[in-house]
């Protein structure tokens, strides 16, 4: 495992502070010294960035469909090794990092098709029209170019899928970007050996060295030149509201302003209905309590606001409910800071006026170091509008059940609530026309709506939103889940009279890359 800076393909060791990764589970520090990148670092990794973006956003469709999936290839060699460094940087059990695996390479693979496909760059074509009266109509071609060089932060909570070879790279890859990926500090080994595939695939498929590097950091500077860096165009986050303000902020701030793509999280509000919760309230607590717990509540999607009214079935589903959180097995945080934030924040939320604690879990595996402790809280609707600190996230396995008395409080609560990643409704069909004002107004909040389910478990394909109006997301027009990832890290560029030998494939007379188009409003293969 190398565990200096990978800069273009050369590993070269940081003059920074030196840092090593620790098992949340047993708190032992791991094999491994990294160093933090500094700013000669951060500048050349800029350098081999922006002189591979000349060159990467010339390469043909097919070309970049290879190395996505020749990354894939690598990854999976990396196979037990890699899974066995994220299970002890992270605590998550080998059965999850499996299916993590799976998913990181399963979405390289599904961005290699959307490229090799090619329609996702939306040329449009309006066709000259010399003898227009009273002007000429010109010949004008436009599509999707890549931005540029982007930056990719990694995650604490998806060490594979949403990290070095994630979504955010597999994406920013497929538009045509180089990227330059901050490694999380909390998995720098992880890091080091999907790094070292990555590599191996820029390699094999002959791009250009500056297309990919990997810097460390236990900190905040070297995040922090890699934005404010001039040749950055783009930056992709995902973690704490707290970290994506701050660089949206730095973003902000720059001489020339540049998109910051952060999910931030949210409290996912689940809405329970009374019709649903009088006929099925174990059945709901059954899932809720294991959707709250799943993964140690460290989901950016679990369940942490449960809405309702006082009504038949609600206390045979606080029943259920308190007993799925008290019997949960305490697991491994990621972290001894978020460990230690949770306890912190769910601490804060008890002790407000008018909250009330209904379960807590306890007992399980003593030797956990970090260990989750389950909880579920109750207050009033009245007292829930009072008190605006409620309605902060705190990630980890807690949720709050919050009990309005009649119909307007519930709207109330509705409408004081920012925006979020997922809004759920639990109801009876009925209740759909019953209840049209509230659904719809909560709907408004949300970019994704599940109806009946749980909020957990996102499914990587074409139709999926993971992102939501802000505080869950800072540009709710864009998911970081899915295909449609893609357009993050794309702009429109429009070509006016060019000649043919000029012009893009994409944009060509007779279509010579045979992808989906539209001329003079038709969509065809023409």
């Amino acid at each position: 495992m190398q565990t200096a800076n990978s800069i273009a393909g050369v590993y070269k060791p940081g003059n920074g502070d030196a840092f090593q990764a620790v098992n949340p589970a047993s708190g032992e520090t791991l094999e491994g010294i990294f160093h933090r990148a500094g700013k000669s670092a951060v500048d050349e990794a800029m350098q081999a960035a922006a002189a591979a973006a000349v060159i990467y956003s010339q390469i043909g469709k097919d070309r970049k469909a290879h190395f996505l999936r020749t990354i894939a290839t690598e990854i999976e060699a990396t196979g037990s090794l890699v899974i066995k460094r994220a299970s002890e940087e992270s605590g998550l059990p080998h059965a999850r990092l499996t299916g993590e695996l799976g998913r990181t390479t399963g979405q390289l693979r599904m961005f290699a098709d959307l490229v090799e496909e090619g329609s996702w760059v939306q040329a449009v074509i309006d066709t000259a029209q010399p003898n227009r009266h009273p002007l000429p109509k010109p010949d004008i071609r436009r599509m999707l170019v890549p931005l540029g060089p982007v930056v990719v932060f990694g995650a604490s909570n998806f060490p594979l899928a949403f990290s070095v070879a994630g979504g955010d790279t597999a994406s920013a890859l497929a538009a045509g970007c180089p990227v330059i990926v901050k490694a999380h500090p909390a998995h720098p080994g992880t890091s080091a050996i999907i790094a070292a595939a990555i590599n191996t695939a820029v390699q094999q498929c002959d791009m250009p060295t500056g297309v990919f590097s990997l810097l460390y950091d236990n900190g905040y500077d070297t995040g922090a030149l890699l934005v404010k860096h001039p040749i950055t165009k783009a930056v992709a986050f995902t973690g704490s509201y707290k970290g994506g303000m701050a660089l949206l902020q730095l973003a902000a701030e720059r001489k020339d302003p540049i998109p910051v793509f952060a999910e931030m999280g949210s409290v996912n509000p689940v809405l329970l209905l009374p019709g649903a919760l009088e006929k099925r309230p174990a059945e709901l607590a059954t899932s809720l309590a294991a959707s709250i717990t799943q993964g140690g509540g460290q989901f950016c999607t679990k369940p942490g606001l449960l809405l309702t009214l006082r009504s038949p079935g609600l206390e045979e589903f606080i029943t259920t409910l308190a007993a799925g959180i008290r019997q949960t097995l305490p697991v491994p945080m990621l972290t001894a800071g978020i460990c230690h934030q949770y306890q912190h924040h769910a601490e804060g939320k008890l002790a407000a006026q008018g909250v009330e604690l209904l379960a807590e879990a306890g007992g399980g595996d003593a030797s956990i170091k970090y260990p989750t402790h389950p909880m579920l809280a109750k207050v009033s609707a009245q007292t829930f509008l009072q008190s605006p600190d409620l309605q902060e996230e705190v990630f980890g396995p807690y949720a709050m059940l919050v009990v309005a008395e009649n119909m307007e409080e519930l709207q109330a609560v509705a409408a004081a609530l920012p925006g979020q990643l997922t809004v759920t409704i639990m109801a009876e069909k009925e209740e759909h026309s019953l209840h049209t004002t509230l659904i719809r107004q909560i709907s408004q909040l949300a970019g994704r709506i599940v109806f009946n389910g749980v909020p957990t478990g996102v499914e990587v394909c074409a139709a999926m939103q993971h992102g939501g109006p802000f505080p869950a997301s800072t540009d709710s027009r864009f998911t970081s889940v899915g295909t449609a990832a893609i357009y993050r890290f794309a702009r429109p560029m429009a070509w006016q009279n060019c000649a043919d030998e000029w012009l893009p494939g994409e944009l060509k007379a007779g279509n010579p890359l045979n992808i989906l188009r539209t001329t003079d409003l038709t969509t065809a293969r023409l």
